[in-house]
């Protein structure tokens, strides 16, 4: 890992933020490990610092300014709104339809054809928010310039369709809930992420 890594994962586990237990994930995969944005990005520092080295490492990877920086919610919006500052351009995020399950841009956030996107995200796993959301943009006429997130826990693995970029890049053993070695122990899974499970 790099030392940029090593300096993001302090952050992590010195906010009590990286989780050893047995979780559902996002994804419905399973895992004894799981990364709790929320209990590092509720420190506004930690959330400005990780905002501005997304945002220079969009720079570096995009060559071009973008028009708009798009989350999903609820994990992404407070990494989103940091990337969006350091990047200066405005910030929307997109919301889960509760009885469709399908994303959309609500409160009046508008794309227009040809603006150019970064989504940006707290946590990959298999990717699938993070797609979802680059849909919404398509569908709009926006172009996608890239995505980012702060960890990448499918070890680089995960393919969105537009170049991506992540703070720290890991590989977290991921199971499904029928394969799942700690489910066959027994051992209760819980769910600690904004999404119900």
């Amino acid at each position: 890992m790099t030392p940029q890594a090593d300096s993001v994962l302090a952050l992590f586990r010195g906010t009590g933020a990286l989780l050893q237990g047995h979780f559902k994930l996002t994804s419905g995969l399973h895992s004894a490990q799981y990364l709790q944005c929320a209990l590092v990005l509720r420190h506004p520092a930690a959330a400005e610092k990780l905002g501005r080295l997304l945002a220079a490492d969009f720079g570096s990877m995009i060559g071009e300014k973008c028009d708009a920086v798009v989350s999903p919610a609820l994990g992404g919006i407070i990494i989103g709104h940091e990337v969006a500052r350091a990047m200066g351009t405005p910030f929307l995020f997109t919301e889960r339809d509760p009885e469709t399950r399908k994303m959309s841009l609500r409160r009046g956030f508008t794309v227009e054809p040809g603006q150019k996107a970064v989504v940006v995200e707290d946590v990959i796993t298999t990717g699938g928010s993070t797609q979802d959301v680059i849909e919404v943009l398509k569908h709009e006429g926006a172009r996608v310039l890239g995505a980012a997130s702060i960890i990448d826990r499918s070890g680089g693995q995960a393919n969105v369709g537009v170049p991506r970029v992540a703070l720290v890049t890991m590989q977290v053993e991921a199971h499904p809930p029928g394969e799942c070695p700690l489910c066959r122990e027994g051992i209760p899974v819980v769910k600690p992420g904004s999404r119900p499970a």
